[in-house]
């Protein structure tokens, strides 16, 4: 999602100590990779806090798991590099498992599971996904959203933006015709006052081969020992509540998906 020089620990930037190896017994620490620039999911606010539903949802499988966890953001594009050069242990931040993420890395089970949407402006002549031919989408660079509007939608001129705040700046300010994101993302975003431009257009039918299965905990390839533990806490978490309590906070409806 971004080039940018920005890399510190939202709780505790002088722990980057890697949990090593893939067995993990109680009381050790994980360092968990997240953005922190893709509301509702996580964001990071001024005063250096992380907010959102990846972020209580890693405390809870945190907790789940005995461990303890400390946060740690890193822009998009270069999360999974990140990941693999052991400055954190997991990437808990809204990413797709897709084939070819599969390749670099490995994926415990959905934590949750939403289609694509377009938003537009309120007032925009766009009525359709045939309108789009010849606009400007915007989208998040290196996601699966740029990834389904380059196959789905190459009549339009894709735009590509670091962050989803900036794509939706262009989108508010007329620099973008439409925009492609999570529904969620995108609904949550126009009722807000800061989207009180623009409104959701349509959802876009599921492409699971470039959206994938849904959102899962990336780890390093090989270590499944650690992403087949956060399967379990993802489960354990469905069934206790948890999840319930987590989700009904950001949403009105249930995000695991089918």
């Amino acid at each position: 999602m971004r080039i940018s020089t920005r890399f510190f620990a939202a709780v505790s930037i002088a722990a980057l100590s890697l949990f090593a190896g893939s067995a993990m017994a109680e009381g050790e620490k994980l360092i968990i990779g997240t953005e922190g620039a893709y509301p509702p999911f996580n964001n990071l606010q001024a005063d250096g806090t992380l907010v959102g539903f990846d972020i209580d949802i890693a405390k809870a499988l945190c907790e789940e798991m005995k461990v303890e966890c400390e946060f740690v953001t890193q822009d998009w594009d270069g999360i999974i590099p990140a990941l693999q050069a052991k400055k954190f242990d997991a990437i808990i931040a809204s990413m797709s498992i897709t084939p070819e993420r599969l390749e670099k890395v490995d994926f415990s089970k959905k934590y949750y599971n939403t289609p694509p949407a377009i938003a537009v402006a309120k007032d925009s002549p766009i009525k359709s996904v045939e309108d789009l031919k010849g606009k400007v989408l915007g989208a998040q660079s290196s996601t699966t959203h740029a990834n389904y509007a380059e196959k789905h939608l190459a009549d339009s001129e894709l735009k590509l933006y670091p962050t989803a705040d900036e794509y939706k700046l262009d989108l508010a300010d007329g620099r973008a015709d439409a925009v492609i994101d999570d529904i969620v993302v995108l609904s949550e975003w126009v009722k807000s006052d800061a989207g009180a431009c623009c409104k959701i257009l349509q959802p876009m039918p599921v492409d699971i081969e470039i959206n994938g299965e849904g959102a899962g905990i990336a780890v390093r390839k090989g270590e499944t020992a650690l992403a087949d533990k956060f399967t379990a806490a993802i489960a354990a978490i469905r069934a206790n509540g948890k999840y319930k309590e987590i989700n009904d906070k950001y949403f009105d409806f249930d995000v695991y998906g089918e």
